[in-house]
């Protein structure tokens, strides 16, 4: 059984030393690779090193929300340099975020950062990881404005109603779910899951974040951080929720991801 983490952050620092280890051990369960999206320009160069140095990493480029307030004048020329001499990287981690999450992040700064970026994607026939949180009506408009993304755009850790999946994945939208997915109510859940046409499914962790919920009988001491081999707990989840063999749904994602990062000048030709 294959599986690929289609969205993690190995280059964090709350992680970093530890590297190594944490991709042996998503290795020994089926994790065959792992695209780990940088954040912003203080990242990207790990994040290149770290595609450099593991065959399994496909590195990717991207100012996220978060991070918008400390970028540096020339941030979008540095940018594409990175896409320049890294034809192996993705898009991402970029997005639009009006939750409490991102409070005191000036929104409309936000947008004027997010648009050049999804622009890039388009034009490097990129697929974009894109963070996506109380802002689907925006992210919509400006897909339909940008796209269609034949290259696809991926939703990360999705929260999305089932309502607005449809012209999503008409545009090139796939839908990635974490283990933040496990607290969402069940019943939600299920009707979102239901929504996604399955050649646009795709698994992740997210980690560090992102730790899947835990059996609360357990009486064993519970991780804070998350890692890849996480994995197999959102594939177990989404799998009964889906009613289906979580073998089935590891295949099914594992194409979709490989299809999806398969680009020009991709580690991952598509005869995986």
């Amino acid at each position: 059984m294959k599986l690929f983490d289609a969205h993690c952050h190995l280059q964090d620092k709350r992680i970093i030393d530890k590297t190594s280890e944490i991709i042996s051990a998503a290795l020994a369960v089926g994790v065959s690779n792992f695209a780990v999206n940088g954040t912003s320009e203080k990242d990207w160069e790990l994040v290149k090193e770290m595609g450099e140095m593991y065959p399994s990493v496909v590195p990717c480029f991207g100012l996220h929300p978060w991070f918008i307030a400390d970028r540096s004048p020339h941030w979008l020329n540095t940018l594409r340099k990175f896409f320049e001499t890294t034809p192996t990287a993705a898009v991402g981690e970029i997005g639009l975020d009006k939750s409490p999450l991102a409070a005191g992040i000036d929104y409309s700064d936000q947008l004027v950062v997010f648009r050049p970026q999804l622009e890039l994607a388009k034009e490097l026939n990129k697929p974009v990881a894109v963070h996506c949180i109380d802002a689907f009506d925006d992210l919509l408009e400006i897909m339909r404005a940008v796209g269609p993304f034949p290259a696809g755009v991926i939703l990360h850790s999705f929260n999305g109603t089932a309502e607005v999946v449809p012209e999503l994945a008409e545009l090139g939208a796939f839908f990635s779910f974490s283990g933040w997915f496990t607290y969402i109510d069940e019943k939600i859940a299920k009707r979102t899951l239901k929504s996604i046409p399955s050649d646009r499914f795709l698994l992740e962790t997210d980690s560090p974040d992102g730790l899947p919920k835990s059996d609360e009988s357990s009486s064993d001491p519970k991780p804070t951080l998350n890692e890849p081999a996480n994995i197999l707990a959102v594939l177990d989840y989404v799998a009964n929720l889906s009613n289906m063999k979580k073998e089935d749904l590891a295949e099914l994602t594992y194409g979709n991801t490989v299809r999806l990062f398969s680009y020009p000048g991709s580690k991952l030709p598509t005869h995986q």
